[in-house]
C-alpha cells in the first residue's frame, strides 16, 4: 500500500509562484469562507495531488477550479471552446488550435501558444496514458497559434484534450514536487495535505470573471456518515458523495440539490486469468444473476440507472441501447452452470466442480458509496444461484490489482465517457496492457476494431464501431455494466452556483458563492 502522502505548502512571495494581486487579503469582516467535503480526494482514487500531468489527479485540478482545459464539455457531452477559441484539423496528421488571447496564469504569466505548448510538451513526457491517447509527435507555436502533429490520424485528439490531463499550467511557475500547480482557472492554492484538505484563494488574475470567495477549503471525508453528519451540523456548507441513504435528511427546504445523470458506471471486469473466471459459462451466469434492477430500486433507493452496455442509453448515437447485454435470470444462470458440470454435490449451497468450489472473490473500495452496496447485492443474488461471493471492499485496493492471483471480480466506477466519445474507455480498458484493463482482458478482434475506431473521423462510422465493440466485450462477458450514477451534489440552502455536470467536472467555477 502507498504510504500515506502528506503534502503542506507554504506560500511565500520568495517561491514566486504568486503574484502580489493573489496575496493580498481581504478585510476580515468582509471575508466570505466556504467549506467543501468530498469522498473522493485522496490517494485511494489516485487524487493524491492537483497536478495534472500525475496519473488522475487532474480531477481535483479541474474539478476545484485550478485549471481549465483548450475545450469545454456541455451536459449533452459536446465539444465547445473555453482556453481555445477554435481548432482544425487537416484530415490527417496536423491540428491547428488557436487560443484566446486575454487569459493569464494565476501567477500573472500571459497564456500565449509557447506556454502551452511547453505544458503539452511536459504532459506528453510525464503522463502516463497522454502520449497514447493524444498520439502527439510535435507541438509548434506562433503568437496564439498552435500546430499539433500526431503519429496517426486521431480524430478524438480535442475530445482527449479536454480530460482533466488537459488542463493548461504554467510549467515554469509550478511545484510538481509537491505536486501543486499554477492553472488559469478561478482559484489558486493556498496549502494541500493529501487525504485530509485543500484551501484554495482567489486567483486575482482571472479572465472570466470575479472569484466570490475568499477561501474556499475543499475536506476529504470518506465515510458517508461522517460526510452526512457534517453537512447537518454545518461543519462543511456543501458536500460531494453523499450517501443515498442520507438523503432524507436533507430534503427539508435548507438544503438544495443539483443532480444529473452521467457516464460513471459501477461495472465489474473480470480477472481474465483466473482459472475459475476463464469458464465462459461461469462468467455468463455471473452476468445472468446479478439483479442490477433490484440494487439501483432498492439499494440505491432509485437513484441511479440501470445500465446495458458501457453508455447510457441515449447518450449520442453509440448509447446502451444499441446493444444486447445479459438479463437477470437466475432459472437461466443455474441452467448454464448445471450444464457446464456446475453442481452443488454435498448440498451447502454452493456449486463445485473437479473438487473446487464456485468461490468469487470480490474486490472493491469504500470512497464510492454505491461500490459496497454492489456488493452486498452480488453477494445475495449469485448465492441464489449457487455461487458463493468473498468480498473484499478495501482502500487498500491497488495492492490487491497488483496482485492478480488475489480477486477474480473488480467492482469499480468508471466514467466511460468523460471525453463525450467513445474512444477512451475502449482504448483504456479493452487493449492488453492499458491502464484500466485491470481483467487482462484480450480478444484480437476487438483489438482491430478499436484500432480502427482510432483513426476513423466519420462520425456515423464511429458510432457503428462503438456499438459493435460493446456487443463484443458483453458477448464475452469480460465487463459487466451494472448502474449509470445519478449524481447530486448537495449544498445549504445558501450556496449558489455550486452545479453538477455531466462529465463529472468543473464542480468550482468563479460563480460558487454563499450568502
Amino acid at each position: 500500500m502507498r504510504s500515506r502522502i502528506r503534502r503542506i505548502l507554504s506560500i511565500t512571495l520568495a517561491a514566486g509562484m504568486l503574484s502580489l494581486g493573489a496575496l493580498a487579503p481581504a478585510s476580515a469582516a468582509a471575508e466570505k469562507t466556504m467549506v467543501i467535503g468530498d469522498t473522493t480526494f485522496n490517494a485511494e482514487n489516485w487524487e493524491e495531488t492537483v497536478d495534472p500531468h500525475r496519473t488522475y489527479n487532474g480531477w481535483p485540478c479541474i474539478r476545484y477550479g485550478i485549471g481549465e482545459t483548450l475545450v469545454h464539455y456541455t451536459d449533452t457531452m459536446e465539444l465547445e471552446p473555453w482556453l481555445a477559441l477554435s481548432w482544425e484539423n487537416d484530415g490527417a496528421l496536423t491540428w491547428t488550435i488557436t487560443l484566446r488571447d486575454d487569459v493569464a496564469f494565476s501567477n500573472g504569466r500571459k497564456m500565449d501558444g509557447e506556454a502551452v505548448a511547453q505544458c503539452l510538451r511536459h504532459l506528453i513526457e510525464n503522463h502516463d496514458r497522454a502520449p497514447g491517447d493524444t498520439k502527439i509527435t510535435d507541438i509548434t507555436a506562433d503568437g496564439q497559434v498552435l500546430t499539433l502533429t500526431t503519429s496517426e490520424p486521431n480524430p478524438a485528439l480535442m475530445n482527449y484534450l479536454g480530460d482533466p490531463y488537459g488542463c493548461i499550467i504554467d510549467v515554469d511557475g509550478s511545484d510538481f514536487e509537491n505536486g501543486i500547480v499554477i492553472g488559469t482557472g478561478p482559484y489558486v492554492v493556498a496549502d494541500m495535505v493529501t487525504d485530509d484538505h485543500l484551501t484554495l484563494i482567489p486567483n486575482k488574475n482571472y479572465w472570466n470573471g470575479t472569484p466570490k470567495l475568499d477561501k474556499l477549503t475543499i475536506r476529504t471525508i470518506s465515510n458517508g456518515d461522517t460526510l452526512s453528519a457534517a453537512l447537518q451540523s454545518g461543519d462543511i456548507d456543501a458536500a460531494y458523495g453523499m450517501a443515498y441513504e442520507a438523503y432524507p435528511s436533507f430534503e427539508n427546504g435548507r438544503y438544495q440539490f443539483s443532480g444529473i445523470q452521467t457516464s460513471r458506471v459501477f461495472m465489474a471486469s473480470m480477472n481474465m486469468t483466473s482459472p475459475i473466471l476463464q469458464d465462459p459459462a461461469v462468467r455468463k451466469a455471473i452476468a445472468m444473476g446479478i439483479n442490477k434492477e433490484g440494487f439501483v430500486s432498492v439499494l440505491l433507493d432509485g437513484h441511479g440507472v440501470v445500465a446495458n452496455g458501457a453508455f447510457p442509453d441515449g447518450f449520442s448515437t453509440f448509447g446502451g441501447e444499441h446493444v444486447t447485454a445479459e438479463g437477470y435470470d437466475p432459472d437461466g444462470a443455474r441452467a448454464v452452470l448445471e450444464e457446464a458440470g456446475w453442481v452443488d454435490a454435498d448440498g451447502d449451497g454452493i456449486r463445485e466442480k473437479d473438487g473446487v468450489r464456485l468461490v468469487i472473490r470480490w474486490l472493491t473500495y469504500p470512497s464510492r458509496q454505491e461500490l459496497p452496496l454492489l456488493a452486498e447485492s452480488t453477494h445475495a443474488s449469485l448465492r441464489d444461484i449457487g455461487i458463493d461471493v468473498d468480498i473484499n471492499n478495501t482502500a487498500n485496493r491497488r495492492q490487491f490489482l497488483a496482485d492478480m492471483g488475489s480477486w477474480d471480480i473488480y467492482a469499480s466506477a468508471l466514467v466511460t465517457a468523460p471525453s463525450g466519445d467513445p474512444q477512451y474507455f475502449f482504448t483504456t480498458s479493452c487493449l492488453p496492457g492499458m491502464s484500466y484493463n485491470f481483467g487482462a482482458y484480450e480478444n484480437d478482434s476487438v483489438t482491430e476494431l478499436i484500432n480502427r475506431l482510432s483513426t476513423e473521423f466519420d462520425p456515423q462510422k464511429r458510432s457503428e464501431i462503438a456499438i459493435e465493440l460493446q456487443q463484443a466485450i458483453l458477448d464475452d462477458n469480460a465487463f459487466i455494466f451494472c448502474s449509470f450514477l445519478e449524481m447530486n451534489m448537495i449544498s445549504k440552502a445558501n450556496v449558489t452556483g455550486y452545479t453538477a455536470h455531466a462529465c463529472d467536472y468543473y464542480q468550482v467555477t468563479a460563480e460558487l458563492d454563499i450568502n
